[in-house]
This record gives structure tokens, C-alpha cells and sequence, in this order.
């Protein structure tokens, strides 16, 4: 009862979410707005996808094309099957052995984000350049391609949307531009002239004025138009002005919003001058923490998105602009280093060498420790005052500061309780150089932060036992440090191997199919999306008719063989959304989203006759074979997966009775195909 309390709950909030991205969407456009639309498609002007890609476009929109036909149109576009593979390696991420076929891809992918890539990819190919003349069609596309993988790495870490449909939300999520440069190129030429230096509200106001419907709006249009669900058109809807969303905090469309702004940005700081990105970094940060992704995080991900930009670009004839790794945009430029010549009587003995970081507003003093501390191997640095030390130090990451208490522009108890406010200054061993003997006084420097203190006139002996302690320090943090690198790394190559495992334990060996195990759990997810959503959901229980008489009369090899080809036969009669698993010896279970009991049933009957045409070759002639199906449909009576399937059995044992090599369905009138 609890279960289906909970699967009860879920489809309410789904359907809420739904009803949501209609009604934002109603929101978003007036009638006049949408009167505008049908005219631009009326006209016949509007970007569309051509050739190859618009038939799989049809494809994909039929309930019954098949994993065969779809894959068949793909591969009349070569250029095509290179990005599809591609794209969907990219949205597993590493979660699975890499896709080398069609099929898999299709698999990976699903329908939606494969008329996706379908149009997105076609309109790049037919529509590099155009009549609008301050329209930057190559920036324009190489903006979109980095959104789009941006979109993508995003969700891999958040998981607010799939990664595929991200790729296809992003490279489509500002086609609304592309559609007024194609319609109207000289007024939006002219908007965009005019508008050059202005924020991105003032061109919309302009092109509502002039179009009635700004590039934002039309995007919603077309993407709607498309297919695209309405919760993901909506989140598009509201890009340009997020503040206007009325999405609830911590939904899913509130995250996606914000997961899209956060590409859109990277795609901002990508694109921008490189004068300009040092500058658009805090706001790349404050982005990411919405996402409760932190700044390590986001430098990670950025140099990744870069990286596949430039793959990307490669691939499709799109510029990629050459980078500075993420980490070096957050940090200002590095000072030039400074190291004395001044040859100190006595030297310290050699150390290990240290980052340090001298700050002194006496020159001669400067001077001396940095002598010193070169002598002895050290990488020195020095700075003339606190502020100047605080910059330098953000920058450098010296392992060792030491620094005078009296000075000017901030003073060594400012600079250490300033540096222990950063994460960086966090772990900065801090030497104070002092000519107090005051304890209350040396009792609030080590209050401050500092970690130990050198009285003046200074005495290199006293310097260099000083090191040596703060050295044991920093050695070990740094040993620390790296314990923690390796405990990282290897829960990475943990996850890696369980997840290699998962797979494996979810896959039959002999066939290559899901197991039994994959069957049940995949069943029980669309079961309860089929329960939340109130969309249909139809099995096949497939049933191999004499397996145990191919087996005894041809040997175990001929019954694999029989097995694996059976499998095949099954796999390429049913639809790329259809997923079919090997259960048992002879016994397959095919799950079917979305389908009714009439769908349902030529899915059986591709099946059948796809089997029965099958061949065994043999040493004197060819072996055949045929299935008897069962097939059943969810009711709003059945209490569970389970009682779905022993409809279907039902059928398998009507078949059996009736001769074999047909389907049954007990559920409604009975159903029967003779041989």
C-alpha cells in the first residue's frame, strides 16, 4: 500500500511539473505572439532541418519505427553516424564500455535526443552563413557548441536532466536568433547594430517592437513545435529574464534553469576577449555554488568542456578558441619573482627546497633573508608591504610566509588573520619577525593565525632551526595531502570497477543481452513511470518453440547459436525504444514503453516473423525456428510488475496449446496468429 501511495504521489508531482511548463509557456507568449509564429511557418522560411535529418525526424515522431529502420535512415548521412556515436559516448560519461555501433547509440540515446541532434546538427551544416550582415554566424554556432557541452558536463554532475537531452537543449536553446537572421536579415541586422553595446533586454525589446516576438519567445516556439517536452521549453523560455520564473526552489525546472544559465555563462567567458575573462570568473563561481558545485568543481569542468570544444569543433567545422587552463583565469598575474645577490658570512645548511615568501618594508631586510634562504635552496619571494604580501601570497601558494609585524598598508597581525580567512592562506606556515618581547603581545600574534615568531636583530642559527620546525610542518601536511589524493583516486577506480561489474552482472553472457536482473529492475522503472505518468506500457514473454529438441539433436553449440540468433532477430524487429532481455534458457521478456495492446501486437507479430525467417546454417542444410508469445498490457488493477508479466506467460501457454509459432493476448478478445 505504501508503494503505491509513493508511485500515486510521484505521478501527481510529475504531472503537476507538466501542467507547470504549459502553463509558464502560455505565460510567455500572447496570442498575438503565437499568431506571429504560425505565420513564420505558414511561410516556410523558419530553419528546418533537410535531407537525411528531416527523415529521421519523420522516423522518430512514428510510435512504430523500428531500431532497424531508424538505424537504416542513419547511415544513408556517414558525417552523421560519426556525431551520433560520438555524442552518445559522451553522455555516458564513462559509466559503460565506449558505443561502437548505430544500435547502441540509439540505445544510449533515446528518440528525443536523437531528433534532437538530428536537427541541431543539420541546421549547422545548412546554415554556416547567411544575408544578415551583423549576424556572426560561426560565433554563433561555436557559442551554441559550447553551451551545449557545458549543458552536458553540468548535468553529468547534477543529474537535474539527462545528458543527452542537455547536449540538444543547449545547441537549440538560442535558435530563435538563428530563425530572425534567416527571416528578417536586414531589420535584425539593423537591431543588432544598434544594440551592439546595450544588455540583452534592450535587443529583445527592439525585435518585439519590430517582429512582435522577440529571438527568446520564438525559441520556445520552435522548440515546442519540435517536440521538445514543456517543463524543458519553458526553462528556455525564461533564460533571458530568470528573474520572471515562477519556478518553485529546488525543482527540477528551478535547477535546470539555473544549470542552463551556468552554460550559457561558460559559453559568455569562452567566447569573451581574453582580456576580459580574468574578470568573469567570481561570477562563473557564484553561478556554480546555485548548483552546490564549489570552485574546484567548476574549474574542473570547464577545462573538460574546453578540451571537448575543440573535439567538437573539429568535428563540425565549428571554431574553437584556444584557452588558458581554468585555474590560471582565477588568479592574477603572477609578480615577477625577486631573489638577492647579496652574499650573507654565514649560510644555512641545505634543506628541503620551499616556496617562501619574504614581506618587509625594510629593504636591507629584504635583502638579507633573501640571501639566506636562496643559499640554502630555497624559491624565494619577497613583498614590501601586507597588501602587496596578500595578493602574492593568493597567487604563489608560498609553503613558508615570514613576515615583520610594524608595517605600513597592513601590518603582520592584519596580513595573518587576512590570509587565515582564505583557503589558500589556510595553509601558509606563518613566521612573524618582531623585536617585542611583550607576551601579551606575542599571545595575540598566535592568536591571529601565526605559527611561530623570530625575534629581531636576526640571527641566522635562530632562522634556520625555525625552518627546520615549520618544515616538519608543511612536509607533513603535504604528506597528508597526498594520502588524500590517493584515497580519491582509488574510490575513483573503485567506482569504476563496481560499475564495470554492475554491468557485467546485468549482462548474458552468451547473447550479450540484459539478464534477468536488468530485466526486473528496467521493468520496475518503467512501471512506475508508466504509474506516474499514466502512459501505457506493454511485455512480450517470448518463448523459444523446441529449444530443448535443437539442443539433444544438433549438440550445445547448435542451441547457442539458435540462441544468439534468436536474440538478434528479436533486437532488430522491435523499436528503438524496446528493450528485450534474456530471462531464462529459452524464455526472452521484451519491454515496451508507451504501447498500447495494439501496438503491443504487431510488435509480436515483427517479432514472430523475424524469428521464423531466421536460419541456422548446418553442415547438410539450415535449421529454423520459431516463438510462441505471450503479450500483456498494464491494467489499473494489477498491483505490480510481476502480475503484468503472468498475464503475458498466460498468453505463452495459450500459444503453446494453440500449436506454437503465434501470439496471444488474454487480456480483452483472444488473439491468435497461425503459422
Amino acid at each position: 500500500m505504501a508503494k503505491i501511495r509513493q508511485d500515486h504521489d510521484e505521478q501527481i508531482r510529475w504531472q503537476v511539473e507538466w501542467q507547470a511548463g504549459d502553463n509558464a509557456l502560455g505565460e510567455a507568449m500572447s496570442t498575438p505572439e503565437l499568431s506571429k509564429f504560425e505565420q513564420m511557418k505558414a511561410n516556410g522560411e523558419l530553419p528546418s532541418p533537410k535531407g537525411a535529418a528531416l527523415a529521421i525526424v519523420r522516423l522518430t515522431q512514428r510510435d512504430d519505427v523500428s531500431l532497424a529502420d531508424l538505424a537504416s535512415a542513419i547511415k544513408a548521412d556517414p558525417a552523421f553516424v560519426g556525431r551520433l556515436i560520438k555524442s552518445a559516448n559522451g553522455a555516458s560519461a564513462g559509466l559503460r564500455r565506449p558505443v561502437a555501433s548505430i544500435q547502441e547509440a540509439l540505445t544510449v540515446l533515446g528518440l528525443p535526443a536523437v531528433r534532437g541532434l538530428a536537427l541541431g546538427f543539420s541546421l549547422i551544416s545548412s546554415h554556416r552563413s547567411g544575408n544578415c550582415r551583423n549576424f556572426d554566424y560561426g560565433q554563433y554556432w561555436s557559442r551554441s557548441l559550447v553551451r551545449a557541452l557545458a549543458l552536458q558536463a553540468i548535468v553529468l554532475r547534477t543529474h537535474h536532466l539527462a545528458a543527452e537531452e542537455a547536449f540538444c537543449l543547449g545547441l537549440l536553446s538560442n535558435i530563435g536568433d538563428l530563425a530572425l537572421a534567416t527571416l528578417y536579415p536586414e531589420e535584425f541586422s539593423r537591431i543588432l547594430a544598434e544594440t551592439e553595446s546595450s544588455p540583452r533586454t534592450v535587443q529583445l525589446s527592439r525585435e518585439r517592437a519590430a517582429f512582435v516576438l522577440d529571438s527568446n519567445a520564438l525559441t520556445a516556439a520552435m522548440l515546442r513545435d519540435w517536440g521538445m517536452p514543456p517543463p524543458f521549453v519553458a526553462v528556455v523560455g525564461f533564460a533571458d529574464r530568470p528573474e520572471n520564473a515562477a519556478f518553485a526552489e529546488g525543482s527540477r525546472q528551478s535547477n535546470m534553469l539555473q544549470s542552463l544559465l551556468l552554460a550559457s555563462y561558460i559559453a559568455d567567458v569562452c567566447m569573451a576577449h581574453e582580456s576580459a575573462r580574468r574578470s568573469m570568473v567570481p561570477q562563473l563561481y557564484m553561478l556554480g555554488s546555485r548548483l552546490s558545485l564549489d570552485s574546484e568543481t567548476i574549474t574542473q569542468l570547464c577545462d573538460q568542456v574546453v578540451a571537448n570544444w575543440h573535439e567538437w569543433g573539429a568535428l563540425l567545422s565549428v571554431d574553437a578558441a584556444v584557452l588558458p587552463p581554468f585555474e590560471e583565469l582565477s588568479k592574477p598575474p603572477a609578480p615577477p619573482k625577486v631573489v638577492s645577490a647579496v652574499d650573507p658570512e654565514q649560510e644555512m645548511p641545505e634543506q628541503h627546497n620551499m616556496r617562501i615568501l619574504v614581506v618587509d618594508d625594510d629593504a636591507s631586510m629584504r635583502a638579507v633573508l633573501a640571501a639566506l634562504l636562496s643559499r640554502a635552496g630555497h624559491e624565494v619571494f619577497v613583498a614590501s608591504n601586507g597588501r602587496q604580501a596578500f595578493e602574492m601570497a593568493l597567487d604563489l601558494r608560498p609553503q613558508i610566509m615570514i613576515a615583520d609585524w610594524m608595517m605600513p598598508e597592513m601590518d603582520g597581525i592584519e596580513l595573518t588573520v587576512a590570509l587565515r580567512q582564505t583557503r589558500i592562506g589556510r595553509a601558509v606556515y606563518i613566521i612573524l619577525l618582531t623585536g617585542l618581547e611583550d607576551d601579551t603581545r606575542l599571545v595575540e600574534a598566535f592568536e591571529a593565525g601565526a605559527d611561530d615568531f623570530i625575534s629581531k636583530p636576526l640571527k641566522p642559527r635562530v632562522l634556520e632551526a625555525r625552518l627546520r620546525a615549520g618544515q616538519r610542518v608543511v612536509l607533513l601536511q603535504q604528506e597528508i595531502e597526498r594520502d588524500r589524493t590517493d584515497i580519491q583516486r582509488f574510490a575513483a577506480e573503485l567506482a569504476v570497477t563496481n560499475r564495470r561489474l554492475q554491468e557485467m552482472a546485468q549482462t548474458d553472457s552468451l547473447t550479450g543481452m540484459p539478464n534477468r536482473r536488468y530485466a526486473m529492475d528496467r521493468l520496475q522503472q518503467e512501471w512506475a513511470e508508466s504509474v506516474r505518468t499514466g502512459r501505457s506500457l506493454a511485455c512480450l514473454v517470448v518463448d523459444l518453440d523446441g529449444f530443448k529438441g535443437i539442443n539433444d539433436n544438433n549438440g550445445h553449440d547448435i542451441g547457442d547459436a539458435a540462441l544468439r540468433l534468436a536474440s538478434t532477430a528479436m533486437k532488430n524487429a522491435l523499436r528503438a525504444n524496446d528493450v528485450v532481455c534474456r530471462t531464462g534458457g529459452d524464455e526472452f521478456l521484451a519491454i515496451c514503453p508507451d504501447t498500447a495492446l495494439d501496438a503491443a501486437l504487431v510488435c509480436a507479430e515483427r517479432v514472430r516473423a523475424a524469428v521464423a525467417a531466421a536460419r541456422i546454417p548446418l553442415p547438410g542444410g539450415e535449421l529454423g525456428m520459431t516463438v510462441s508469445i505471450g503479450v500483456a498490457v498494464r491494467e489499473a488493477d494489477m498491483a505490480n510488475p510481476d502480475a503484468l508479466v503472468k498475464v503475458a506467460d498466460q498468453g505463452v501457454y495459450q500459444a503453446k496449446a494453440e500449436g506454437r509459432d503465434r501470439y496471444v493476448a488474454v487480456q480483452g478478445p483472444l488473439r491468435l496468429v497461425s503459422k
